[in-house]
C-alpha cells in the first residue's frame, strides 16, 4: 500500500499533488526500480492525487532503468473519505469545537482527530458524506478482492491515508480508534507492506519511507 504524495493543502483544490508530492512519488519509483521491485497488478483509487502519484512512481521507475508498471485498475472503494465535509459536520454538531481564523496546523489535526473519533463512534448524525460502517465496508470489499488474487502476485495499491489505515485496522482486527491513530501518522508516499493469501493478511511493514530515509531527503517528509 502506498499513500499519495503531498497534496495541495493550501490551495482551493486539495486533490492535486504539489511539486514536492510529484518528487516524492518519483523518488519512490526510482527506489522500486533500484531494488528490483516489480508488480504484477496495480490498484488505484479514483482521486486525482492517487493517479498523479502512480504516474510519478511510473516515471521514477522508467527514469532509473526503463522498467514499468502494469495497467492500473481503478477502484472507487480505494478513495478517501471526505475529510473536509466530515470536519464541517463535526463543527456544525459541536459548535464549541469551531476552528478560529487563527487556527494552525496543530489545531486542525486536533479537530480532525475529534471528528474521526466521533464518526467512528456513531456520534455524527447530520451532513456526514458516508457513515463509518459504509467506509469500513467498501475497504473490506477491496481486501476480499485481494484475497482472490494468486498469493504469488505482487500487488501495488495507491490510495489515501484513511483508506489504508482502515485496511490495516481490518487486517489487525483492531478497534476503530486504531484506524484514527494510523491515519494521522501516515506520511506521504509511505509504504505499508503485507503478505496475503486466501486465508487473510499479515502486516509486515507500516509507514516506511525507504526512498526518503536519509539526511539529504529528510526535508521531503510530509504528512498532508
Amino acid at each position: 500500500f502506498v499513500r499519495h504524495g503531498q497534496a495541495s493543502a493550501n490551495s482551493k483544490n486539495y486533490d492535486q499533488l504539489s511539486d514536492l508530492g510529484y518528487l516524492q512519488a518519483q523518488l519512490l519509483g526510482e527506489h522500486f526500480a533500484e531494488h528490483g521491485k516489480s508488480f504484477d497488478r496495480v490498484m488505484v483509487g479514483n482521486m486525482m492525487r492517487h493517479h498523479q502519484t502512480l504516474e510519478g512512481i511510473h516515471q521514477g521507475m522508467a527514469k532509473f532503468n526503463g522498467s514499468s508498471l502494469p495497467q492500473a485498475t481503478i477502484y472507487s472503494q480505494w478513495s478517501e473519505f471526505d475529510f473536509k465535509q466530515l470536519i464541517r459536520a463535526f463543527m456544525q454538531q459541536f459548535p464549541e469545537q469551531q476552528l478560529s481564523e487563527q487556527a494552525n496546523l496543530k489545531d486542525f489535526y486536533k479537530v480532525l482527530k475529534l471528528s474521526l473519533t466521533s464518526w467512528a463512534a456513531g456520534k455524527l448524525t447530520k451532513n456526514v458524506p458516508e457513515q463509518w460502517h459504509e467506509f469500513e465496508h467498501r475497504v473490506s470489499e477491496m481486501l476480499n478482492e485481494l484475497t482472490n488474487i494468486d498469493a504469488s502476485e505482487r500487488v501495488l495499491v495507491v490510495s489515501s491515508g484513511g483508506a489504508i489505515a482502515m485496511a490495516l485496522r481490518n487486517i489487525l482486527q483492531a478497534p476503530a480508534q486504531t484506524m484514527v491513530n494510523l491515519n494521522l501518522q501516515t506520511r506521504n508516499t509511505a509504504v505499508s507492506h503485507c503478505y496475503f493469501n486466501a486465508d487473510g493478511f499479515q502486516l509486515s511493514q507500516f509507514n516506511e519511507l525507504p526512498h526518503l530515509n536519509n539526511l539529504e531527503r529528510q526535508q521531503h517528509i510530509t504528512y498532508s
